[in-house]
């Protein structure tokens, strides 16, 4: 198999990387905990979150669109998480 084909293959669900940037007292961050946590569960994705209010860089990046739903680094959505479309990222092409 070549490198190019190898790198336009997405990763493996297992192999991925979901991370929940959120503050405290936040019920949309609440809520968009509850979908993260179903969909990595579902597909055995590691999740993390992270707190805004803990980390200057990501607070000055996305102070105004928490929650933020970033999947391998790269950021996914905002405000409110789709449990389909979360899925179709982790899963498809």
């Amino acid at each position: 198999m070549s490198p190019l084909f190898r790198r336009n293959t997405p990763a493996a669900p297992r192999d991925r990387l979901v991370t929940l940037v959120r503050k405290p007292g936040c019920h949309l961050c609440d809520e968009a905990q509850v979908v993260v946590e179903k969909v990595c569960g579902e597909l055995g994705v590691r999740w993390e979150q992270k707190d805004i209010t803990r980390d200057p860089e990501l607070h000055e990046q996305y102070w105004e669109q928490i929650p933020v739903v970033l999947v391998d680094g790269r950021q996914h959505t905002f405000w409110r998480v789709n449990e389909d479309r979360l899925r179709g990222a982790l899963t498809g092409p």
